[in-house]
């Protein structure tokens, strides 16, 4: 995987052994940033980096009331804006990715969903509306006209995919990347993209990092051609 590396050897930054590097991320970047932990760390094995998934408001106010972290990753601006309000980014967030929504169903879809106003007729769940997901998610509902409550709130989309998956709800709204990676277990209705909202995704450095220039190599790597490339074969749409 060393070829997903944003930098060449030569250009790394000096670090002691043992290096930290601490990211907090958008529990939709899972997947994604996983390869990118496995690619850092095979062209740095003195850097250990330990990456947190979670709702983007979590994490968010998780660093707005001083969690240690070097950087962080939201799937929307107003996460980030926390962060910022708080006087806690070394620099203007970078977008780097953007997402969509689809209706997930388990995969013999016990409840026959064929479209998003189904879900009026529905056992469903949804993201807690103070999540990227969730704001999204009451975002196209109110454009549907679907009034039905959700069966239950979560609190990332991890959450909402997994009781879906286990059968629990008979559908669910999640981001296409989070469909994707779930692959046979759930099945898929497209929601149309005139009624879709589309999340734009963001990264920065947190102010007071222990390790800025690692925190600098790695948004460098998330935003370099290799993982771009990474995000889009997972689902991601562009900045």
């Amino acid at each position: 995987m060393t070829g997903l590396t944003a930098c060449s050897s030569d250009e790394n930054t000096d670090v002691g052994e043992d290096a930290k590097l601490t990211v907090f991320a958008a529990s939709s970047l899972t997947q994604t940033f996983g390869t990118l932990e496995e690619a850092f760390e095979k062209e740095r094995p003195e850097v250990d980096v330990v990456v947190s998934f979670d709702s983007s408001t979590t994490l968010a106010e998780q660093v707005s009331q001083g969690a240690p972290a070097d950087v962080i990753a939201t799937a929307d601006q107003t996460s980030m804006q926390i962060v910022a309000e708080a006087e806690l980014l070394s620099a203007d967030p970078a977008p780097f990715a953007s997402n969509t929504l689809v209706v997930v169903t388990p995969a013999d879809n016990p409840a026959g969903m064929q479209s998003l106003g189904d879900l009026d007729t529905a056992d469903f769940v949804l993201c807690d509306p103070a999540a990227p997901c969730g704001a999204a998610s009451a975002q196209i509902l109110d454009t549907a006209n679907i009034t039905a409550p959700a069966k239950s709130l979560e609190p990332n989309v991890a959450a909402v995919l997994n009781k879906v998956r286990l059968g629990e709800a008979d559908a669910g709204l999640v981001y296409v990347t989070d469909a994707q990676a779930a692959g046979d277990d759930v099945a898929t209705v497209n929601i149309p993209a005139g009624g879709n909202v589309v999340n734009p995704y963001y990264i920065a450095a947190v102010q007071g990092s222990p390790e800025p220039d690692l925190a600098e190599e790695w948004i460098a790597l998330v935003s370099s051609q290799a993982g771009q490339r990474v995000l889009q074969e997972a689902g991601f749409g562009p900045p």
